[in-house]
């Protein structure tokens, strides 16, 4: 028998066979143990390890009925280009669970394609949480670009710019937007933009045929304030301005329209590609988002969406 890696976790590996085994090879756990040696309770725990160390991804491909016409629904109502409900937990206060993993078999089908695809990429929770989902894929045919910056305001890494997460899982060309989210001044995001550094990712994230954003609200919990992107005396401007809802930075009100002035002129992010020509998909769910969620599509800010069934029949309700 081979050497295991000094790095490996044998505990770990024997629970990555026995997961295999039983997910995907469809073994029994009398078979798995007597495959492996071990007895059926060892093989049982081992299974059960794979899954809580999350070393094993389960999709659930069977139509829900409620959630398909919720769908055509919505791409009816909203002329809509794409639109994917996935079933709602109600004991779940989660605001990712379902909609990320409908993402990332959504993601996923676009990077298996052959011919080469531009991807522009927002940032945001449940974008993150779709991008941890997908499986390493060799990608040399496409270009991964960032719409917005990836340094936060004390000069780190942006927690939830997930462009270097999804370059460390597939092998694609990945451009990132080297810039604060959000300048200090109207002059300093010219400055910026003017940047032979960045003038091609502006130029690229433009191209985009496919783009998958987070809608965050501006409401007191709004991740822009949390994650300190903008300030209490910003977030309260935006709200008295009427701002419900932001995209990669960009906040606009409840029906749609970029608010003028305050943050909206010191965002650095690149605007939204065309969605007459490419799909631009908001990945978002939830109460707190709702006002937002129904202003970007009623204003057509995005032209497909990924979202739950209880915020799929609030959308319906609202919009009779």
């Amino acid at each position: 028998m081979s050497a295991r890696s000094e790095t490996s976790n044998p505990r770990l590996d024997d629970a990555a066979r026995a997961g295999w085994l039983y997910y995907v090879a469809g073994n029994t756990q009398d078979q798995i143990a007597t495959k492996l040696g071990i007895s059926r309770q060892t093989a049982q725990r081992l299974v059960s390890l794979a899954m809580s160390e999350g070393l094993i991804k389960v999709r659930v491909d069977h139509p829900i009925a409620n959630c398909l016409d919720l769908a055509a629904r919505l791409k009816s109502r909203f002329a809509l280009d794409l639109v994917e409900v996935t079933p709602s937990d109600p004991d779940s206060t989660s605001s990712t669970i379902g909609v990320a993993q409908a993402a990332a078999v959504e993601i996923e089908k676009w990077l298996r394609r052959p011919e080469p695809v531009i991807m522009a990429i927002g940032t945001g929770r449940t974008l993150k949480a779709a991008i941890e989902q997908l499986p390493p894929m060799e990608c040399p045919q496409h270009k991964v670009v960032s719409l917005t910056g990836n340094i936060s305001p004390d000069g780190s890494a942006a927690f939830y710019n997930v462009i270097f997460t999804m370059a460390d899982t597939i092998k694609a060309r990945s451009f990132p937007m080297p810039l604060p989210a959000i300048a200090s001044s109207p002059e300093e995001r010219k400055m910026l933009h003017s940047q032979q550094l960045i003038q091609p990712t502006l130029a690229l994230a433009a191209q985009a045929d496919i783009t998958f954003v987070g809608v965050g609200d501006l409401g007191p919990q709004a991740p822009l304030l949390e994650d300190g992107f903008i300030t209490e005396a910003d977030l309260k401007a935006l709200q008295k301005a009427g701002a419900v809802g932001e995209i990669v930075g960009w906040a606009f009100d409840r029906d749609g329209r970029l608010i003028e002035g305050i943050t909206n002129d010191r965002v650095a992010s690149a605007p939204l590609p065309s969605r007459e020509r490419s799909l631009v998909v908001a990945l978002a769910m939830g109460e707190r988002k709702l006002p937002g969620i129904l202003a970007a599509v009623t204003r057509r800010l995005v032209n497909g969406l990924i979202t739950d069934e209880r915020t799929a029949e609030s959308l319906v309700a609202a919009a009779v």
